[in-house]
């Protein structure tokens, strides 16, 4: 998540030579998806066979490396990519690309009672919400007892504590005062006249008194009363036909739903009901749909999505009519979503929501992408061609390493190419999530989901197994191994759902505390080692840490802190800058000739503690102090600061724990007590079975607590304290043996790489609707589908990561006077994306039209008041983690 964060004590790794000059390197080949080699000393205990068997592996791997380099894989993802859009394109086209159709015709479960609507995420309202869509309007539910069961199971959903205490077979009325919402049952067993003439008379009524949303059904009755006779199904056809004219036209002013009839368990019917039958059911279904397509306008909605869902339930079913609860509770969240979805706009609720219009920010940074391009073409005419691909920086150290020869300046037509690969792939990540292209679909955690793909990236990881180029504790290999796996876990956790799971959740947090631990360590390393304090290093920081977000801002139409992550690290680093470049700036050399520099530096560090805790003693002066202006449109997310104060304060001394951390081991390493050789343990045999054992032990006993958790809310009031046990238990473990300081996965330490582009880049173009929902690429195959789909993801924020190296170099030049310069336009793109999410999301600007609407608190319905109150009291909901 964080490529800045750890140094590795400033490029500990083998960057810097002893006196602290730069040492001479080529420059690195091009980057290749290699596989990584087994242990050397693996083929030397091998024999015969054995030894031919690596040898075959070794001269296979180096052919497929050859051929499938990274270069080779974002081509084949490219024209993947391609391919999907035409498959989904023609598919919209010619096969319906309504998902309000999606959602009343098919679907799935998947688990106990949750459903899953093809294509689209299906939201689950709450009362609140249910109250505020359907406040002034008039519902109406017409027909049988199976109609009457919907009825009952729609109006719980605004009022949960509603009995089913109506007579069975009359009218009932359902009225919610306070935000003036009216559902009726009718009883019409029949379609016939009686039904017939009803809708007549709300055809003939003022607009104000018709129902603004009807849903009906009817045919057990007319197969009951006239034993299935085939004449009951023609006069059934003729009834409906003559009905179907009434139903277009109340459909003109509102909305009208005719429900299919769901399956019966024929072998629980009563003797009565016998002629009831699956069959007959059918047949009825067929008559109806034949009837109300072949109308004039075809305005008439079809529900068959509870019938669907009722096939796998019937059984339970007590009379072998009647639909078991949770089935009838489908139903009516379906014509919920339906009805609701389009006023609401829930973002967790895809289903039946029209996808709004660009805006002008939207439209300017599309003119952008195309101007470079164009430029980029120019360029090529003209046949500006020689220029040289930036060296890559040290990821940890943020400084380039020299070539031995002299290099070719970069070209003018390196950062226009960099702009045209980043507006493609931004152009990706519109359609994927803000166009109604691909389709998405709602999580659902179980056990399997978790913990399956979990053992298999750790077995994976364990497999790709190197020796490290140095065995000192938290060397580079080391951390970009520890970033890797954890995002990879952090991954895994998104698109399972497993925050549902608390023990998991808590698990996970203390994976991001032990992010922000690195910030910590990372920076006060290079700081206390090198003491570059400069503008060049600052700007590289905040250039690499922000990027990718501030173009996210824009083109997505996100504030800055929707991408909490990215915000939170920035101020952490800033607090570090801050702390040990204000005077006196205290480094290594410096302490080396006096011990009282040392505790100068924790004098520092407890100003930063007591910073800390003064912040966090107050919400109210947390809020007032970044709620000032123009702070405040970095921290603010609808409106408020509520997620800021929550992502900050829940993790808020991990951060100089990773700086404490540093302190004490470069001290410790500067006078020699720590024994880091090859293979050599870290302490004495005696200390480091001790701690060996407490770290265990600690392990054992967080996980125990974790589980005992009952809700988020009272785990996360201990996890500031304590995550940071876990954190140093597990570098313990990791470092205090030495044949474990000796090795490292290449797998988890590709990943580590990118971790950051990683995890901004799974909001949009691997999980879906701001993270709620998964994209699906590949519909109906949902292995297949998170195969193609990550394989995508992975080579994106590859290339990003490329692209932010290549445009770094650019933006952010070494000479001091065009720096400066550059801040100004740097100024400008942050003022802009500031400015493109100054408008609220839509759910919340829709929330303040109805404040509008009624001119004050004081005269706002009941369920509004809540609503506003409830979306301001949940911090850390917009994300998982």
């Amino acid at each position: 998540m964080n490529k800045e964060a750890v140094s590795s004590g400033a490029d500990r790794a083998g960057g810097t030579a002893p006196g602290g000059a730069q040492q001479q390197q080529p420059p690195p080949p091009p980057p290749q998806l290699t596989l990584p080699t087994p242990l050397d000393r693996t083929a030397a205990c091998c024999h015969g066979g054995a030894k031919m068997a690596v040898l075959a592996y070794s001269l296979g791997k180096r052919e497929i490396n050859q051929h499938f380099t990274v270069k080779n894989a974002k081509l084949i993802s490219l024209v993947v990519v391609i391919l999907l859009l035409v498959f989904h394109t023609a598919s919209r086209y010619y096969g319906g690309g309504d998902s309000c159709e999606w959602l009343l015709s098919r679907g799935r479960y998947l688990g106990e009672n949750v459903w899953q609507p093809y294509g689209c995420m299906m939201h689950k309202y709450k009362s609140i919400e249910a109250k505020t869509c359907l406040a002034e309007k008039r519902v109406a539910f017409v027909g049988d007892s199976r109609i009457r069961q919907l009825f009952y199971s729609f109006i719980k959903i605004i009022d949960p504590e509603r009995r089913e205490d109506g007579n069975k077979h009359e009218d009932i009325a359902f009225e919610e005062k306070s935000s003036s919402v009216n559902v009726k049952f009718l009883w019409y067993p029949e379609a016939n006249n009686s039904m017939k003439e009803r809708l007549i008379s709300w055809t003939h009524e003022a607009a104000s008194a018709k129902p603004d949303v009807v849903i009906l059904g009817a045919a057990t009755w007319s197969i009951k009363l006239h034993g299935g006779s085939s004449e009951a199904l023609q006069q059934y056809k003729i009834n409906l036909t003559g009905i179907a004219v009434h139903l277009e036209k109340l459909a003109d002013n509102g909305e009208v739903y005719w429900v299919l009839q769901d399956p019966v368990n024929e072998e629980a019917l009563s003797e009565s009901r016998k002629m009831i039958t699956n069959q007959q059911l059918e047949l009825y279904n067929e008559a109806a749909a034949g009837v109300l397509n072949n109308s004039k306008r075809n305005r008439v909605k079809l529900m068959a999505a509870s019938r669907q869902a009722a096939f796998e339930t019937i059984g339970q079913s007590d009379d072998g009519l009647h639909l078991p609860e949770s089935t009838r509770n489908v139903g009516a969240m379906v014509l919920m979503n339906s009805v609701c979805n389009k006023i609401l706009r829930p973002i967790d609720g895809s289903c039946c929501q029209t996808l709004p219009p660009p805006n002008l920010l939207q439209k300017l940074s599309a003119v952008f992408f195309l101007g470079s391009a164009l430029t980029l073409l120019v360029l090529h005419v003209l046949g500006y061609n020689h220029h040289r691909r930036p060296v890559p920086p040290d990821v940890e150290s943020l400084e380039e390493k020299k070539p031995t020869t002299a290099a070719v300046p970069l070209g003018p037509k390196a950062p226009f190419q960099a702009l045209c690969r980043m507006g493609i792939i931004m152009g990706y990540f519109y359609l994927c999530d803000r166009a109604d292209v691909f389709m998405k679909e709602q999580k659902f955690y179980t056990h399997s989901t978790f913990f399956i793909p979990l053992i298999y990236i750790f077995v994976l990881g364990v497999f790709y197994s190197e020796n490290t180029k140095e065995t000192k504790l938290l060397n580079r290999e080391q951390t970009d191994e520890w970033k890797g796996w954890m995002q990879l876990v952090i991954l895994i956790y998104h698109i399972s759902g497993a925050s549902a799971f608390v023990p998991v959740y808590m698990h996970v947090r203390v994976l991001v505390a032990a992010y922000l631990f690195q910030t910590g360590y990372g920076h006060f390393s290079f700081f206390w080692l090198k003491g570059d304090f400069g503008l060049y290093r600052v700007c590289q920081v905040l250039f690499r840490l922000n990027f990718l977000v501030l173009v996210l801002c824009v083109v997505m139409d996100r504030p800055y802190q929707f991408y909490y992550f990215v915000p939170l690290v920035t101020f952490w680093f800033v607090v570090i800058y801050a702390t040990l470049a204000m005077w006196p700036q205290i480094l290594q050399k410096k302490a080396n000739s006096s011990g009282i520099w040392h505790l100068g530096i924790l004098a520092k560090l407890l100003g930063l503690l007591l910073f800390i805790c003064v912040f966090a003693f107050s919400q109210g002066f947390f809020e007032s102090i970044f709620s000032m202006w123009p702070i405040s449109k970095l921290f603010e997310l609808n409106g408020n600061i509520h997620e800021w104060w929550f992502r900050w304060k829940l993790d808020r001394f991990a951060v100089i724990h990773g700086m404490l951390f540093a302190f004490i081991y470069l001290v410790l390493q500067k006078r020699q007590v720590l024994s880091e050789g090859k293979g050599e343990a870290l302490f004495s045999a005696k200390i480091s079975n001790l701690l060996l054992f407490l770290s265990v032990v600690s392990f054992i006993t967080y996980s125990i607590w974790a589980s005992s958790c009952k809700t988020k809310t009272e785990c996360n009031e201990m996890h500031p304290y304590i995550s940071v046990v876990q954190i140093l238990a597990f570098i313990l473990i990791r470092n205090i043996p030495g044949y474990a300081r000796s090795i490292y996965s290449s797998f988890f330490a590709w990943f580590g790489k990118i971790s950051l582009e990683l995890f901004i880049c799974q909001y949009h173009i691997w999980l879906a609707a701001d993270t709620k929902g998964i994209l699906v690429l590949i519909p109906g195959n949902p292995s297949l589908n998170i195969m193609v789909s990550t394989f995508i993801f992975v080579c994106v924020a590859h290339e990003i990561s490329l692209i932010t190296n290549d445009l770094a170099q650019v933006v952010i030049p070494k000479d001091s006077v065009a720096l400066l310069k550059r801040l100004g336009c740097r100024g400008t793109l942050q003022s802009g994306c500031t400015a493109a999410n100054q408008e609220q999301p839509d759910h919340t600007r829709r929330l303040m039209g109805y404040l509008l609407m009624w001119k004050g608190h004081d005269r706002l319905p009941k369920p509004l008041l809540e609503t506003e109150v409830r979306y301001r009291s949940e911090p850390g909901a917009g994300s998982e983690v």
